[in-house]
């Protein structure tokens, strides 16, 4: 096994998450939808939970703003690293590795979303879920093809 294949998965695992943010960014682009606050509001939970202090208003408005996206960040690394572990290093089969990242990843920040009481999937309507669905997809698809370029043999 060649070394590093821990850094490997975590490089699948922001390049799936930068293909995640692309595809949203577009959405929001082409059908003019807002921005979720759901990530927001996530740190501002994940902040309550801790016990961190995020500052007075507006400095920990500001800090919610930045904390949300970097937790989707950390999801999508984890999950890269995730895989990177599952599989030893070896590489694994696109449309496999493609629907473990994907569905990994949009288990857990939907997951996290309920657990911390933002958003209740269940809820959801269809246009909501293929909000979350297709950029869901981008992720793992570039994230197992990112993952098996860098574990595939020197030449």
């Amino acid at each position: 096994m060649r070394a590093g294949f821990l850094a490997d998965g975590a490089i699948a695992g922001a390049a799936g998450t930068t293909a995640l943010n692309i595809v949203t960014y577009l959405d929001m682009t082409l059908r003019a939808r807002p921005a979720s606050s759901t990530p927001e509001r996530s740190a501002g939970r994940v902040a309550e939970v801790t016990h961190l202090n995020l500052g007075p208003e507006p400095q920990a408005s500001n800090r919610r703003s930045g904390l949300g996206p970097l937790l989707g960040y950390g999801i999508g690394i984890a999950a890269g690293v995730g895989l990177a572990l599952l599989t030893r290093g070896r590489p694994m089969p696109p449309a496999l590795a493609s629907g473990l990242l994907g569905g990994g990843v949009m288990t857990a920040s939907g997951g996290s979303y309920a657990v911390f009481g933002v958003s209740d999937p269940r809820t959801w309507s269809r246009g909501d879920w293929l909000s979350d669905l297709i950029p869901h997809l981008a992720y793992g698809l570039v994230a197992a093809t990112t993952w098996n370029r860098l574990r595939m043999p020197p030449t």
